[in-house]
């Protein structure tokens, strides 16, 4: 009798001990990602009056003329995720070319250099320097931006003396505000390639 209350003992003292880990087990399941699955990285955006300044500044125009700028991208696309300020060159008959550089800024990282370049063609001519403040929409990571973007047809317009424009690859679309661009803005469809280094061929 004494032999089987200790077999019994013995077993049930077994079962809790299993009982224990598989439970331990279930509960570091429970708090830890299982393997193969990362949660989606969301980058932090900027707010439309911290941007309205940062523009103001970079343009030196008045806040009202960026505010107005600034208010029309953002209700076409909401709060960006980064944006890269730059200077550029321009120039074109019927085919035009186009040459930029400039920094890559998104919160809690360091600022990056980007340069961009690319044709376009259409009813063109002249040449223009100008400096653009881009505004960069559902880009995660930095090195996304390194790729070719198209401009969107019938994205242009001006607004407080500010040339806009729309370009977009995947999901990702960036929104150019140039200063002094005139009429050169709409006439003219093209693409421009982001690249770490200058690339003389822009193609």
């Amino acid at each position: 009798m004494d032999r089987r209350h200790l077999i019994a003992g013995g077993v049930a003292a077994a079962g809790a001990s299993a009982l224990g880990k598989a439970a331990l087990a279930q509960s570091d399941n429970d708090t830890m990602p299982s393997s193969g699955t990362q949660p989606n990285y969301k980058a932090d955006t900027f707010s439309q009056d911290e941007l309205v300044n940062r523009v103001s500044d970079f343009f030196g125009v008045t806040a009202e003329n960026a505010g107005a700028a600034i208010s029309r991208v953002f209700r076409d696309n909401g709060r960006p995720t980064g944006y890269i300020a730059g200077e550029e060159g321009a120039g074109a008959i019927v085919f035009g070319l186009r040459y930029g550089k400039g920094l890559l800024y998104m919160k809690h990282r360091d600022a990056q250099q980007v340069f961009w370049q690319g044709p376009s063609v259409g009813w063109d001519w002249g040449g223009n320097a100008s400096r653009v403040f881009t505004l960069c929409y559902n880009l995660q990571y930095p090195d996304m931006v390194y790729r070719r973007f198209p401009g969107v047809e019938g994205s242009a317009y001006l607004i407080g003396g500010l040339g806009v424009n729309y370009q977009r690859a995947d999901d990702i679309t960036l929104a150019p505000i140039r200063a002094g661009v005139g009429l050169r803005l709409g006439a003219n469809i093209g693409y421009l390639s982001y690249s770490r280094k200058r690339n003389i061929i822009p193609l």
